[in-house]
């Protein structure tokens, strides 16, 4: 069957199905039936909040989910919009909202405003140093989609964007960005290196078709080690962020815990069984829960 029909092979539930067509097609632009892209987009925010010194900014925690459901939205329909007529000759993509024409590009073009309006209503609710680090973030949302087509480390440039809420998590809730922020946001990078060439592997044959270029394609079968590798300086990053922010041994003894949830998601996998590579990607859900629990623990004892 195909995406309109009710079945999309990496749908996490079908809440969508009982919605009107037209609905259901906004929906699924906006991948609201796959909101694990939320959760990576959310968990860096709250990663600076917690890595931040001083009490808490718990209130900021919300603001950060609901602008990371909307803006997740937003990017998803603009990379659609970008790719509307490669995402026909994808086996996985072909029947999308935009290239089976159940939406118009005027009509995504317009959804795409309204959700970048209540991402500006959240960015306007944060303290003004971090709405100016947010802005700054605008160019890289841009340019995503087309990376792509020009370079073979585009999950490098995702990494780069996704995780742009580690920094402002951390200026939202301390004032000023500084080193332990800059090193948990490279920590952030080097996970959706990983993370992100996984869920490439899902795609590789059809990429090579129409010409679409990953770090999967890239690394083929060496991919493993390659992966071992970003996740390694991830929890490297993450120590060095602790220590750069003073945490407590509380949180050096929790990254631990993060590195076996990383040893968890590669071990077994098989790049060239897709199934496998989605289950794997949707483990980093809870690899972004653990890292904000180990660093609340850093926080005790400081």
């Amino acid at each position: 069957m195909s995406e309109h029909e009710g079945v999309i092979v990496d749908r996490e539930h079908d809440r969508l199905s009982r919605w009107s067509a037209k609905r259901r097609a906004y929906g699924e632009l906006a991948r609201w039936d796959r909101p694990i892209g939320a959760w990576l987009l959310f968990w860096p925010c709250a990663w600076g909040v917690a890595l931040a010194p001083g009490p808490l900014a718990w209130w900021l925690l919300p603001l950060f989910a609901l602008g990371a459901f909307a803006m997740r939205g937003a990017g998803c329909t603009i990379n659609d919009i970008v790719d509307r007529r490669l995402d026909g000759h994808v086996a996985r993509t072909a029947t999308r909202p935009l290239p089976s024409g159940r939406v118009g590009l005027k009509e995504a073009v317009g959804f795409v405003f309204a959700q970048c309006a209540v991402g500006l209503v959240v960015l306007l609710s944060l303290p003004p140093a971090a709405q100016l680090v947010g802005w700054l973030a605008v160019p890289l949302v841009i340019a995503y989609p087309f990376m792509k087509r020009l370079t073979w480390w585009p999950q490098a440039f995702l990494g780069l964007t996704f995780n742009w809420g580690a920094l402002v998590g951390w200026t939202a809730a301390h004032g000023g960005l500084e080193a332990p922020a800059l090193a948990l946001y490279a920590a952030g990078l080097f996970w959706t290196l990983g993370y992100d060439t996984i869920y490439a592997h899902q795609d590789k044959e059809d990429d090579a078709l129409v010409g679409i270029k990953s770090t999967a394609r890239l690394l083929g079968h060496r991919s493993m080690p390659w992966l071992g590798g970003f996740f390694a300086v991830m929890v490297a990053l993450l120590a060095a962020a602790l220590g750069l922010a003073g945490a407590g041994p509380l949180g050096f003894v929790g990254l631990a815990a993060v590195a076996a949830v990383l040893a968890r998601e590669l071990h077994a996998l098989d790049l060239d069984d897709g199934a496998a590579c989605l289950g794997r990607f949707r483990m980093n859900r809870d690899v972004g829960l653990v890292v904000f629990v180990v660093l609340l623990l850093g926080r005790v004892g400081t």
